[in-house]
């Protein structure tokens, strides 16, 4: 049987308490926690969104939180399927530690599909945090109000996709009461996993057009290019190149790379054959496509 690491407690009185914590109203007096805290001395971004979350948001979300990751930021999430799970798995890329904060006590991994991240978050130097005793079972409640804990942990709060009735725009709002920057990443109007974004951005939330934008937060300032896709770019044939050209980190249909190329759908579908055997491009659906890689 898999053994559990040590189980810590930190009350408010104690100083490894999050100073981030100490200083707002509403926060629990006592935390307890696997692993370790989130460094103080470091700046700190929570990655957020649906659970039933598209390919795109999926993507978008392991790419921002690896690019904040990789110039030190901390990661902070829920655990939860889908936007959460991609902000960790991002900061792991980088081998940068990230701190899941449960809706259930820190014992109790939910939910249990991701067990092997709740693991390789520890093992990175990271933590799992729950205001909940050891042995809480996840409980509706206590989502919304670990909430404010994800968002007083974190400098700034960044929304992948979220529905207009979203738990995602409840620590959103928690961020804007704390005094922290909210960012979403804007969407189709007429994709329901936009809405939540879009209507944020609405009310005054930053554009999270970039990573290099949310890295602004910190005085910190990144490469625009990323490297890799240039390379990949060199070397392919005119004709391959077009339809690459045509592509993005959101799912492309056929048809639609049929007009931007001018190709005949025969010739589009064999280049893009090409093109996933060269690992450059995946198949998210029937018939879409987008660029592969985070």
């Amino acid at each position: 049987m898999e053994a559990i690491p040590k189980i810590k407690c930190v009350t408010i009185e104690n100083p490894a308490f999050p100073e981030r914590l100490r200083k707002l109203s509403g926060m629990p007096k006592k935390l307890y926690y696997i692993g370790n805290l989130p460094d103080p001395k470091k700046p700190s971004a929570a990655v957020i969104g649906a659970r039933m979350c598209s390919p795109y948001g999926r993507c978008q979300a392991f790419k921002y939180a690896r690019t904040m990751a990789e110039y030190g930021v901390q990661i902070i999430s829920g655990l939860a399927r889908g936007i959460d799970a991609e902000g960790h798995k991002g900061a792991l890329d980088t081998d940068t530690p990230t701190f899941a904060v449960l809706g259930s006590g820190v014992d109790v991994c939910y939910p249990k599909s991701n067990r092997w991240l709740y693991q390789r978050i520890l093992e990175k130097g990271g933590g799992i945090i729950s205001e909940l005793p050891p042995g809480s079972p996840p409980m509706n409640w206590a989502f919304p109000a670990r909430n404010r804990i994800i968002s007083g942990l974190s400098d700034a709060v960044l929304v992948v996709e979220a529905k207009e009735q979203s738990g995602s725009l409840i620590t959103a709002n928690f961020a804007l009461e704390h005094g922290h920057s909210v960012y979403a990443l804007p969407g189709a109007v007429t994709e329901e996993l936009s809405r939540g974004c879009n209507k944020l951005i609405f009310d005054g939330a930053g554009i999270a057009y970039s990573p290099e934008i949310m890295l602004m937060e910190w005085g910190i300032e990144a490469k625009n290019t990323p490297q890799n896709m240039e390379k990949k770019k060199l070397g392919l044939a005119p004709d391959l190149d077009l339809v690459y050209s045509g592509l993005d980190l959101r799912p492309e249909n056929l048809d639609d790379l049929i007009r931007k190329t001018g190709f005949s759908a025969a010739k589009v579908s064999a280049l893009l054959t090409e093109l996933q055997l060269m690992g450059l491009v995946g198949e998210t659906g029937r018939q879409y496509y987008r660029l592969s890689g985070g």
